[in-house]
């Protein structure tokens, strides 16, 4: 089909959840649009033709004759901007534009973006929900569940309560088409390499998410992470959050009396054993939402007493059951190294401050050309070993093997029965596979569904007994400060 173009004329390009909802805008405000996708058959193909039966539709590759009939091109986050027909239409003054740039021109609240490797869907989902105990009337979206444009349509398109904030979860593939974004507060929460499919380098990785400190009026940044330190104006206000004891202004921890605190500069504000989210990863993420929180004027208290009440989402470190002493967690959305390497510590630390346990770690997937040698040492530490499967089960066992137990299995209920076998009282098994899902599943939820349907369904068995060899590789908590201590020296 021939698109047929006007001075003002958009065309979407990808016809998934967010470009069905870019045209439901579009088509809301009355303008002319078009929709192209790269694929033969999208999966919202027919909905959309039935839901908008005169707007023009191109299949198949991209048509810089096409995209050039357009005033601007409203690109998808699963589509790459470097694609040639995009290229060869921006080079001829065509717009590239993404969702979030159209919703940061309507939109009239303050925005909060928060972007990252990892812990970006916790950390939204967090600062969302203390906004909500502080009875602000907030709008939670982005990359996390509802499309940013929906959120506007909930608020003036269908009669809505305009929001008082935005608390949006955003991509690196989103944050490629995003130049207006001007958030109140800004973060990049973490960078791990992701994405290497996509990106040639951590380099360019790195530059597409601190695409989101542009023009905003304050940075979050964390202190663990070098990489996270916002490229912008010294006069522009910034904080920090670190798992160490805080400067006047940011956020850390506090250790008194042996017990550890949530801390903002020299002020305890609540221990850390009352957060019901496992792990010292989960820690960071509190100090994160707090400093997030505190830039836009959320009341301390009703931050305070959602920390107390929040337990996790759902496939990120979520506790299962425990079953002959031995605790099940899916960390499903572990998609890739660098969240599984924070689940690792997370709960390496918790067992070591136990004294007893290790992990038998469930991984492996689609790895979309990352490198997993950053997983040996931290499983050299705390690991019992390592249940493999998926297409890059052989690359994560490359990097592992002599140094780390490893079994290779093929099939998922297999990888639960080994895990189980592998595991001593006192142990986790944890499901956190450093790699996408789609080689053997729908998504990162269908992996963890089955994961803890499967983990419910075992029974007790009578534990036969074990010689001590059996429970090899205790933790010694000395031999582990000291490993420690050299690590931070490195």
């Amino acid at each position: 089909m021939t698109l047929i173009g006007s001075d003002k004329f958009t065309i979407v390009i990808g016809l998934g959840k967010t470009g069905l909802s870019c045209a439901r805008y579009l088509s809301n405000l009355g303008e002319a649009f078009g929709v192209v996708d790269t694929r033969a058959e999208p999966p919202l193909l027919a909905q959309f033709r039935e839901n908008y039966p005169g707007i023009p539709v191109e299949c198949g590759e991209l048509n810089a004759d096409s995209l050039m009939q357009a005033s601007r091109l409203i690109v998808s986050p699963g589509v790459s901007r470097d694609l040639a027909a995009i290229r060869q239409a921006e080079a001829s003054g065509v717009e590239v534009l993404g969702d979030i740039d159209l919703f940061c021109r309507a939109a009239r609240a303050p925005i909060v973006a928060i972007t990252g490797s990892n812990a970006k869907s916790t950390v939204t989902t967090l600062v969302g929900e203390m906004a909500k105990c502080a009875g602000i009337n907030v709008g939670v979206g982005g990359n996390l569940g509802i499309p940013v444009l929906e959120l506007l349509a909930n608020d003036e398109q269908q009669g809505g309560d305009e929001k008082e904030l935005y608390v949006l979860e955003l991509s690196s593939f989103q944050l490629e088409t995003t130049s207006e974004l001007r958030a109140a507060v800004a973060t990049v929460l973490n960078v791990s390499p992701d994405h290497m499919d996509r990106y040639p380098n951590l380099m360019a990785y790195h530059q597409a998410k601190h695409r989101v400190y542009k023009g905003c009026e304050k940075a979050v940044f964390n202190g663990d992470d070098s990489l996270t330190a916002p490229l912008i104006p010294e006069v522009t206000p910034r904080a920090q959050f670190a798992l160490k004891t805080p400067d006047i202004g940011n956020y850390g921890v506090i250790t008194e009396g042996g017990e550890q605190f949530l801390a903002r500069g020299l002020e305890k504000l609540l221990p850390v054993e009352s957060l019901k989210m496992p792990g010292q990863h989960n820690v960071a993420n509190a100090l994160a939402a707090l400093a997030l929180g505190d830039a836009v004027n959320i009341p301390l208290q009703a931050m305070l007493d959602t920390l107390q009440k929040f337990c996790g989402l759902e496939h990120r470190c979520q506790w299962i059951r425990e079953l002959n002493g031995v605790e099940y967690f899916n960390d499903s959305k572990g998609t890739n190294v660098g969240a599984t390497l924070a689940a690792i510590e997370g709960f390496g630390n918790q067992l070591q401050r136990k004294g007893e346990g290790r992990i038998v770690l469930i991984a492996g997937g689609d790895g979309k050309g990352a490198d997993f040698s950053d997983l040996k040492e931290p499983l050299l530490k705390w690991g019992r070993t390592a249940v493999l499967i998926g297409t890059d089960r052989e690359s994560i066992a490359d990097v592992l093997e002599p140094d780390i137990s490893v079994l290779r299995v093929d099939g998922f209920k297999d990888a639960i029965e080994q895990a189980r076998s592998a595991a001593c009282p006192g142990d986790i098994v944890l499901l956190s596979p450093a790699c996408a899902s789609f080689d053997m599943f729908k998504g990162f939820e269908d992996r963890g569904d089955q994961f803890m349907a499967q983990v419910r369904a075992l029974v007790e068995i009578e534990q036969p007994e074990r010689a001590a060899s059996e429970y090899s590789q205790p933790l010694d908590k000395d031999a582990s400060e000291e490993k420690v201590s050299q690590d931070d020296q490195s």
